[in-house]
């Protein structure tokens, strides 16, 4: 894995979090200093085209919605809020929460019904509608969703990891499975919402919508430090759900399920033992996972012995984002280096 650019974003202090949009064309980041920045990076450029200014906090985490609600970026931060940001037609003149000219983007919403720090932001998949979901130090998550006529409305899970939250993700999409007398599998009523969540009490926890409210229907609990991060991979494949975390013990495991049989998640570990491992993600095709440390990032993927195997030769980079949340420790919050964001490619 090699480093093919750099940006320097600008910010005072350290970066929390960067996200690209649907398309990869713009960047959004967001750092200890307050603000939040968006870059246009299409065309192998990086031009500053708006900073928001809108929190009294650090901002932890960032997330751009889909394409078909327009651009909307929601953002969480120390200060207890959740705000949502919407382009806005140029005037030409910086807005009151922009300090740059040219493209400009407006709170449209604020949040701010948490009682600590809100550290993580996910929006869900565009087929259940502008939904997003939030999770605080608190120990409780909200769900944030759309009218679709300019309003909006919320609901809480309380106690979810009463210790603190610390990341979230969707599951995609899909529709509930059936089979017939043959035992042909067919696709029946509305796909049913899930999403998984980590927290400071070690362990990750899914849940669904059941009764116009949200329950826990799972909770995985080989971690034995706090959990920093979840993802579900983003495709559906092989009739299995796939559930990756990295937790502050050092491990990374990737959670699989049959959806058409069980309810049993199985787990395979990656790798043996990570330093101070912040961030999974995989690539849209669900089969590549990339893992995120403080001194490096590394690729992984299914062997056909069954067992995850390295892609890359680990990259060792000079600058480094660090995870997001108030949960962060000394150590973790003091690290790395202010302004940069190292672009990499494998």
């Amino acid at each position: 894995m090699t480093q093919i650019n750099a940006i320097d974003t600008g910010h005072e202090e350290l970066i929390h979090d960067a996200q690209l949009d649907y398309y990869g064309i713009r960047l959004a980041t967001c750092s200890s200093d307050k603000s939040i920045k968006i870059f246009d990076v299409s065309n192998n450029q990086q031009r500053l085209i708006a900073e928001l200014k809108g929190h009294e906090g650090p901002v932890w985490q960032l997330s751009w919605s889909h394409p078909t609600f327009g651009s909307l970026l929601a953002s969480c931060s120390y200060d207890r809020k959740v705000l949502i940001w919407k382009e806005t037609p140029s005037t030409g003149l910086p807005s009151q929460n922009s300090t740059s000219g040219g493209t400009q983007y407006s709170s449209i919403y604020e949040y701010d019904r948490h009682t600590s720090s809100v550290n993580t932001v996910s929006w869900a998949p565009y087929e259940y509608g502008l939904m997003l979901a939030c999770g605080s130090s608190d120990g409780s998550i909200s769900i944030i969703s759309s009218t679709g006529d300019g309003r909006w409305t919320t609901k809480k899970i309380p106690d979810c990891h009463p210790p603190g939250v610390n990341a979230l993700s969707w599951a995609p999409a899909v529709l509930p499975q059936a089979s017939d007398d043959a035992g042909v599998q067919g696709s029946t009523g509305e796909p049913v919402k899930r999403f998984v969540s980590g927290g400071c009490d070690c362990l990750i926890r899914i849940w669904k919508e059941q009764d116009d409210g949200w329950v826990e229907e799972a909770h995985l609990d080989q971690h034995n430090d706090w959990v920093r991060d979840v993802a579900w991979a983003p495709t559906f494949s092989f009739n299995k759900d796939k559930i990756a975390s990295c937790s502050q013990d050092g491990h990374v495991y990737v959670f699989t399920r049959d959806t058409r049989s069980s309810l049993n998640w199985e787990f395979t570990q990656i790798g043996t033992h990570f330093n101070d491992v912040w961030s999974v993600s995989w690539a849209l095709t669900g089969d590549i996972l990339a893992v995120a440390a403080s001194d490096k990032v590394s690729l992984w993927k299914l062997g056909l012995d069954g067992k995850y195997q390295c892609l890359t030769t680990p990259h060792a980079s000079s600058t480094s984002v660090e995870s997001p949340s108030a949960n962060s420790t000394m150590e973790s919050a003091t690290g790395g280096e202010a302004g940069n964001i190292p672009l990499m490619a494998s």
